[in-house]
């Protein structure tokens, strides 16, 4: 009896040694403040597993190995990261929304470019059938027949899409050729049957209540351009796309990310009503906050564009305006909307894409070498990941075109089925919220007709 409790207290000594040195690794907690309570929590996870196998550990190493691995376990069960964090806030409001006020519920489709992308088609496969399954959605997926069957043989979705289509939730469409990445945008005039054209004419024909594609991009918008046509008084549509702020339920739209590299004042002015629009209806915000991305906060800083900018946004009585938005204020939360040029907010949307692998290295330089920094980062890995995951644009599905006469999200073009099947939540919550009944209510603006 005595021989048992001196070996619970070795056992208990040597947890109390790990905790009190990870929490003198102050260069990583003080950067996850959240890893010193999964240390805790595992340490308590390993003290049952161990006692539960009737197992005994009589030295540090051990205990050591033992907490390392249910801390793994712990990570990977309760802090997997949410696919749809970014819209944590939208889904809670519209789940509401549905209970109490009657939204529609009914399935809406949705034309999928089934050959765009990067990886196309089973990524995008794979992420629309399992869309299906998590909302009211039906899909027309566009592409080569052929090529799908083979593909969706080869991964094993081939039972799964055939039973879909006799439930009447998806449906194959037959087109052409693909749109590649390295293509100019104008080859959708040569190409008639690509996906992305087949796809956009479901659309104008109401076949389909939205398009996705995580094909060429600058190919999307000359389609939708062509096929579905601009919104009255919109004279450039523009790529509203989310980022991650310190609220975690409350991303900022920035538009444009890269529709348009050379930009009129006028141009912005729209992209804010435009980004007005997407907030109150797919973000849920009652009055957005819109921003202008500038050098500094003040109304006089700037070049041209910016200042007449300025001007047009706060005489504008749509809008929120807080007025100008500095480089480190975009990811404060201090904004809903925040409006540049096409150029500047491609480059702003490509350093942030870096931002989260970057992160990750800098913080796996700084663990210590040897077994202590194998600890450090067992307790660490989900919650690194989770942060890179939050500042990693891909994750976040897709992002609207917004100004032309239908709902267009554009997919990154190195989609995998889990950012495919947010970006299809992305496209169904567009059409759920009647995005585009608003917008055409935005073209009886005056300084739309003007």
């Amino acid at each position: 009896m005595a021989k048992e409790a001196y070996r619970k207290i070795n056992k208990s000594r040597a947890i109390r040694r790990l905790v009190i040195w990870y929490k003198r690794n102050t260069a990583v907690t003080s950067i996850v403040d959240s890893a010193a309570n999964s240390a805790a929590t595992a340490s308590n996870v390993a003290e049952n597993v161990v006692s539960s196998a009737g197992s005994v550990v009589s030295t540090a190493s051990n205990v050591a190995g033992n907490v390392v691995s249910s801390a793994g376990s712990l990570a990977k069960n309760t802090l997997q990261p949410l696919v749809f964090d970014p819209f944590k806030r939208l889904q809670t409001s519209e789940n509401s929304n549905d209970r109490g006020n009657g939204v529609t519920t009914k399935r809406v489709w949705i034309a999928v470019d089934g050959m765009g992308g990067d990886h196309a088609p089973g990524p995008i496969l794979e992420g629309c059938l399992d869309a299906i399954q998590r909302f009211p959605i039906n899909i027309k997926f566009v592409g080569q027949i052929e090529k799908i069957n083979e593909v969706s043989k080869k991964i094993g979705l081939y039972e799964l899409m055939e039973k879909e289509i006799q439930n009447n939730r998806f449906e194959l469409v037959a087109s052409g050729s693909p749109i590649g990445m390295n293509e100019e945008a104008t080859a959708v005039r040569k190409k008639k049957e690509a996906s992305i054209n087949v796809a956009m004419n479901l659309v104008k024909s109401n076949e389909a209540k939205a398009v996705y594609s995580a094909g060429n991009s600058g190919a999307l918008m000359a389609s939708a351009i062509f096929r579905i046509g601009r919104l009255k008084g919109i004279d450039r549509p523009a790529i509203g796309a989310l980022f991650p702020t310190r609220d975690q339920s409350r991303p900022v739209l920035v538009l444009d990310v890269g529709a348009n590299t050379d930009c009129k004042p006028n141009y912005l002015r729209q992209f804010a009503l435009l980004g007005n629009i997407y907030a109150k209806d797919v973000l849920q915000i009652e009055r957005p906050k819109i921003g202008l991305l500038n050098i500094g906060e003040e109304d006089c800083k700037g070049n041209e564009l910016s200042l007449q900018t300025y001007k047009l946004l706060s005489e504008e009585k749509e809008l929120n305006f807080l007025g100008n938005c500095e480089g480190r204020d975009v990811l404060s939360g201090e904004f809903d909307v925040v409006v540049c040029d096409g150029f500047t907010g491609n480059v702003l949307l490509k350093f942030l894409e870096s931002v989260g692998g970057v992160l990750l290295d800098i913080l796996k330089s700084e663990l210590p070498r040897g077994r202590r920094g194998k600890v450090g980062s067992a307790f660490l890995k989900s919650n690194l990941m989770r942060i890179k995951k939050r500042l990693d644009h891909a994750e976040h599905g897709g992002a609207l075109l917004l100004g032309v006469n239908g709902i267009c999200v554009i997919g990154h073009g190195s989609s995998k089925s889990l950012s495919v099947v947010s970006a299809l939540r992305l496209a169904h919550s567009a059409v759920n919220h009647d995005v585009m009944e608003h917008l055409i209510q935005l073209q009886k603006l005056p300084v739309l007709n003007s």
